[in-house]
């Protein structure tokens, strides 16, 4: 055969791919490959370390017989393939939890053959799902989980919550409601903050819960220096678990509260001047320390106190992890027959919680089991507000201010006005001067106002803003106080 008879390397590479793979766009303009048969997406352009569909190539069309082909080869097919996959229909591609049709959503065990968990209305099956419904993406971050068990009546939860550390019953239905609300791919969940005692095994309670969903290969991992490393973290897995924290800056709370409701970070794409590249990300995430200081409002209604004991017994490490091992399939499948039943209960939406979708998982993970989790939810936020308080010398004082109030009357005054008024009661008759990070211009002290606004609410202190022709204002009121229940009528005596 001569040179000009011979099919040229590129569209041998492209025609083998064509026939072994499926490729699709997603619509940030990604192009992705996947196996015929097979849910798992990998970038064509990755070269990363999971294995890319590079290799997947390299590999296939040497154990086929169609020999090794050279990078330029390689290269100028890929662009081929690219090119006609941007006109193909988009498709999402999702780690560990997807949505599914008919209102199911599914649980990526991480497996080579593809086989996941499709949780349904009626139960859940282990099955390899159709790519044109779910397509997973890896990362090194996704590790595998194991065949959950089927029919344990319950019991792998009693087995996670004996070797949990949890300080009382309602910490332990605010976990699981957690664990639950992590397999929603819609449902933003708060923030569990696994706080306790030196040696009350926060860092061993934070991999167990981590682990049921990441798989053994999970872990705790320190706080990212920066935004946009953490970013990074947190959109290359599910479920991202911060260790040891002590301390929460503005940024590295800020970013949580995204994190948690969910925010999309746009960058400049490499070797471009115009085009841009866009990471959507809303994750479960988990921290672990004893004292992280002053929380910030915003993140404190995000936040899922966990609170732990030190244990009466030591274990080793090798035989506590040995055995978890061991329950984790029973604790897997517990855990799934206990969503199937949540979310087939019937529970009013809680309309007063910011977080309305885990406050709503609470009340049917109450109707399901007769848990109290709701109520521990509402305690936990009171909670939080009071340690908000207690670390802002702000707050403390507009609250001492309020206490003068009548019931029902309003206070309105310029923020300069309400500056002045509040620093000379702080400075009282001591004429103590104003602690470091005190409002000093009238705007600073309404930003503040603003921060502080739900927690102050909370605490039956309204403030609002408004303007008059001249001026604007801050109002400042305590609600009257509600009424009393009549008493019940007395019963007429039976004749």
């Amino acid at each position: 055969m001569s040179d000009d008879e011979k099919t040229p390397a590129r569209e041998v590479i492209a025609q083998y791919a064509h026939q072994h793979f499926r490729y699709f766009r997603t619509t940030d303009g990604t192009v992705y490959a996947q196996r015929n048969g097979q849910p798992v997406a990998r970038p064509i352009r990755s070269q990363g370390t999971t294995g890319s569909h590079r290799q997947e190539l390299m590999v296939g069309l040497f154990h086929d017989g169609h020999g090794v082909f050279n990078g330029t080869a390689l290269k100028e097919a890929l662009d081929l393939i690219e090119a006609l996959a941007m006109n193909e229909t988009t498709q999402s591609v999702h780690i560990r939890v997807a949505p599914g049709v008919d209102g199911a959503t599914w649980l990526d065990l991480g497996r080579a053959d593809g086989q996941s968990v499709r949780i349904h209305p009626h139960g859940w099956d282990i099955l390899t799902p159709d790519p044109r419904e779910v397509c997973w993406r890896r990362t090194q971050l996704t590790g595998e989980l194991p065949l959950p068990a089927r029919d344990t009546d319950g019991k792998g939860i009693d087995l996670l919550l004996r070797l949990c550390n949890f300080a009382s019953a309602e910490t332990e239905c605010l976990a699981l409601a957690w664990l639950i609300g992590c397999l929603g791919p819609s449902v933003p969940v708060p923030a569990p903050f696994l706080t306790g005692p030196q040696g009350a095994g926060k860092s061993t309670g934070g991999r167990m819960l981590v682990r049921i969903i990441e798989g053994m290969s999970g872990d705790l991992r320190r706080a990212p220096k920066d935004e946009e490393n953490l970013i990074a973290a947190v959109a290359a897995g599910w479920v991202t678990a911060l260790d040891n924290l002590s301390h929460l800056g503005p940024d590295l709370s800020d970013a949580m509260c995204c994190i948690v409701t969910g925010a999309e970070n746009v960058k400049r794409a490499l070797f471009t001047d115009g085009d841009v590249f866009r990471v959507g990300y809303r994750r479960p995430l988990l921290m672990t320390g004893i004292d992280v200081g002053v929380i910030r409002p915003d993140l404190a209604e995000r936040l899922l106190p966990l609170r732990l004991v030190r244990p009466t017994v030591r274990r080793t490490e090798a035989e506590l992890w040995a055995e978890f091992e061991e329950i984790l399939p029973t604790v897997l499948g517990s855990l799934l027959d206990l969503t199937v039943q949540v979310r087939a209960a019937q529970a009013d939406i809680p309309t007063d919680l910011r977080m309305a979708d885990f406050a709503h998982l609470c009340a049917q993970l109450d109707v399901a089991t007769g848990l109290g989790a709701l109520k521990a939810y509402r305690a936990s936020l009171d909670d939080l507000n009071d340690d908000v308080i207690e670390g802002d010398v702000l707050a403390q004082t507009v609250l001492q201010h309020a206490a003068s109030l009548t019931p029902g009357a309003e206070e309105r005054k310029t923020s300069a006005e309400w500056l002045h008024n509040l620093t000379q009661l702080y400075a009282g008759e001591d004429c103590r001067t104003p602690p470091k990070g005190w409002p000093t211009t009238g705007k600073v002290l309404s930003d503040r106002l603003k921060r502080l606004q739900p927690t102050l609410a909370a605490r039956g202190v309204l403030i609002d803003w408004g303007r008059t022709r001249t001026a604007r204002y801050i109002e400042m009121s305590r609600p009257p106080a509600p009424a009393p229940d009549p008493p019940p009528h007395e019963q007429a005596p039976l004749l």
